[in-house]
């Protein structure tokens, strides 16, 4: 199958059995404006593109809400360790994003999809959820094209300053991406042919 559309990428994560019973877990804890996002959308896409027949392992599994009302750290533990007692297999990590913009030093987020709108790399500001009929919806704040192209590049954030792009080329430059998926193509923010 080819990915043409948001709807081609939902239509794979609902194909995959893995994929929607951690969809299933995560929407049991009933937590305000959540997603599972990152590496979880972005690896299943390059994945199935590089025609992989194995899942390319994930270091983890992240999980965002926003509660403005509950900013304490030691809640999304709690919150871990549920999704821990249902799936232990699973390297679930749970994160508010109402407090993860002083971790980061950024403005503050207004939702979650802002807060994904404002991950390090395009490719990764993806994200996916179940709605009340169990139907899964994503999320794509800056489109699904580099997804498809496999190429790695800033969100705007972090275009603005120099010091953000060190932020964003020390975090590409760790993860390797193009040793896991050949085709992967990295831009670079400090290239003199880059511009934002």
């Amino acid at each position: 199958m080819m990915i043409r559309s948001e709807q081609d990428i939902i239509h794979l994560i609902e194909q995959d059995r893995w994929m929607m019973d951690i969809l299933h877990t995560a929407k049991k804890l009933q937590l305000p404006d959540w997603w599972v996002c990152a590496g979880f959308v972005r690896s299943k896409i390059w994945d199935h593109i590089q025609g992989y027949s194995e899942r390319t392992p994930l270091p983890d599994v992240d999980v965002v809400y926003f509660n403005p009302d509950c900013c304490d750290e030691s809640v999304e533990k709690e919150y871990e360790n549920q999704l821990f007692s249902w799936m232990p297999e699973v390297p679930w990590s749970v994160k508010n994003e109402t407090r993860m913009h002083l971790i980061n030093q950024m403005p503050p987020f207004r939702s979650s999809v802002d807060a994904i709108a404002n991950f390090t790399e395009t490719a990764t500001a993806l994200g996916v959820s179940l709605d009340d009929k169990d139907n899964v919806i994503l999320t794509a704040c800056h489109g699904i094209q580099d997804d498809v192209d496999m190429v790695v590049r800033p969100t705007p954030y972090y275009v603005q300053s120099h010091d953000r792009a060190m932020i964003y080329e020390k975090r590409v430059s760790s993860k390797n991406w193009s040793r896991i998926w050949p085709q992967v193509q990295i831009v670079h923010i400090l290239d003199e042919e880059y511009r934002p």
